[in-house]
């Protein structure tokens, strides 16, 4: 299927130079219309934003600089080229933090415009693609695609995500475990021109050294003792998509080394292989470390931390985004209320105020899980500090009340018992719930049986 024609507005006020660009966009293969004035063509741009405008500086009434800004923030959505015989760079600075995408001196070279025209549309078309995303993507309860928050950092966030993910460079995202690197990640992608295409996520830590290589490039079969068969690397399988790496820090330096030359060079080498394998891949890699800190400690190489940060994004803490603290508690206990079958409890003040006061070192993560556990085992008919204290504090971190040695005992049987009922018996979902190792609690079941 053919791609529509892009539309370009010329605004000159000399009709033989304008209606001479127009017949040269045309023949082009763009569709090209024409405006005598600045006030004219704003109202064109009322009718339809075109793709693309060409515009004389000096002009009666109204000049090109004033025409880009009366245009507002439409002229994030247009490849804006501004044309003079009197150019200067002062007005070509003017011009371009006034939102045109480029500046061409007259006499005028057709084929520069040419070039330029070309990479500006694909520019647009990409804020635009970005744009329509977006709106998709947010909703009036604070929602980014997976990501949920309302809050002034969270909002600068995704400003940021939505500037970033229309480029193709490679992405480092920092923040404390739990903040939600690998949702970010996903959205970035998702809000991508490589959006169709695969998204890869790989924890680095969940993998022992001496096979991360192998992971990340593949191997031959033979390269090594165990390696029986060919096997492609996550570069390889997330060719033309997007590769998200989990604490990179993690990695080998030596590793880290051979990782930055397939980012530099846009192909890999299998381990055991003699061939070199273009690859197009877009890499966003995470660390729960101060990059700056991971540099210095010697966790990061220096030259891929200049490399993968070509945006960094630092996600705040649950603690330093409050009013979110509601609207994700809300949208968790509905969720595990709906997948347990379960009624969703109304809250009392005091639970509103339990949930404001604790501090979430394990942020959204912790809250996550702190609400589940709350869906399956709170008894009703409200929710209330005391539930909160009973079923969301991890007992290993929060201090315990040694006056009470048999109330807690009994709370924590009768939590074990709500966590059983609502898995059907599955001990392995019921230590998840919990919080604790299925070993643990299989060993308490032993001591409760004894009793």
């Amino acid at each position: 299927m053919a791609q529509p024609r892009a539309n370009i507005l010329v605004v000159d006020d000399d009709s033989a130079t304008r209606e001479g660009l127009i017949a040269l966009l045309e023949s082009w293969g763009y569709r090209a219309f024409g405006a005598a004035e600045g006030k004219s063509a704003l109202k064109t741009c009322d009718k339809e934003l075109p793709h693309a405008i060409v515009t004389d500086l000096m002009m009666p009434g109204m000049t090109g600089l004033e025409f880009v800004a009366a245009l507002g923030e439409r002229v994030q959505q247009v490849a804006i080229v501004i044309l003079t015989g009197q150019a200067t760079i002062e007005t070509a600075v003017q011009a371009i933090k006034l939102g045109a995408y480029d500046y061409l001196p007259k006499p005028l070279e057709p084929e520069r415009l040419r070039s330029i025209l070309e990479k500006g549309l694909k520019q647009i078309s990409l804020a635009r693609e970005a744009g329509a995303l977006r709106q998709r993507l947010e909703s009036p309860l604070g929602s980014y695609g997976a990501l949920i928050g309302k809050s002034a950092p969270m909002r600068q966030l995704y400003q940021r995500l939505s500037q970033v993910a229309a480029t193709d460079a490679a992405v480092l995202v920092s923040g404390e475990s739990g903040t939600g690197k690998e949702l970010v990640a996903r959205t970035i992608h998702d809000l991508s021109p490589r959006r169709d295409e695969t998204f890869l996520p790989l924890n680095c830590p969940a993998i022992t050294p001496t096979l991360l290589e192998s992971e990340l490039f593949g191997h031959e079969k033979g390269a090594f003792t165990s390696a029986v068969d060919r096997h492609q690397g996550c570069f390889e399988q997330a060719d033309g998509g997007t590769l998200f790496l989990d604490e990179i820090t993690e990695m080998a330096s030596e590793v880290q080394a051979k990782f930055l030359r397939v980012l530099e060079e846009g192909q890999v080498r299998r381990i055991g292989g003699s061939v070199s394998i273009p690859v197009s891949v877009r890499v966003v890699a995470a660390t729960n470390r101060p990059p700056a800190t991971a540099v210095k400690d010697g966790k990061l190489r220096q030259d891929l931390f200049y490399r993968l940060s070509v945006f960094n994004l630092e996600l705040p803490p649950l603690r330093e985004r409050a009013d979110d603290i509601p609207l994700l508690a809300r949208y968790f206990l509905e969720t595990f209320a709906e997948k347990y079958q379960r009624q969703a409890l109304p809250w009392a003040t005091d639970f509103s105020t339990a949930l404001g006061s604790h501090s979430w070192p394990g942020n959204v993560r912790e809250l996550r899980n702190a609400m589940e556990r709350l869906a399956v085992m709170a008894p009703g008919p409200n929710l209330a500090a005391e539930d909160f204290s009973q079923f969301c504090l991890n007992p290993q971190v929060e201090d315990t009340p040694e006056s009470e040695p048999v109330s807690l005992a009994e709370a924590e049987r009768q939590a074990i018992e709500r966590a059983l009922t609502a898995t059907g018996g599955n001990k392995t979902q019921a230590a998840r719930l919990l919080g604790i190792t299925p070993k643990t609690l299989n060993a308490k079941l032993a001591l409760y049986n004894k009793e």
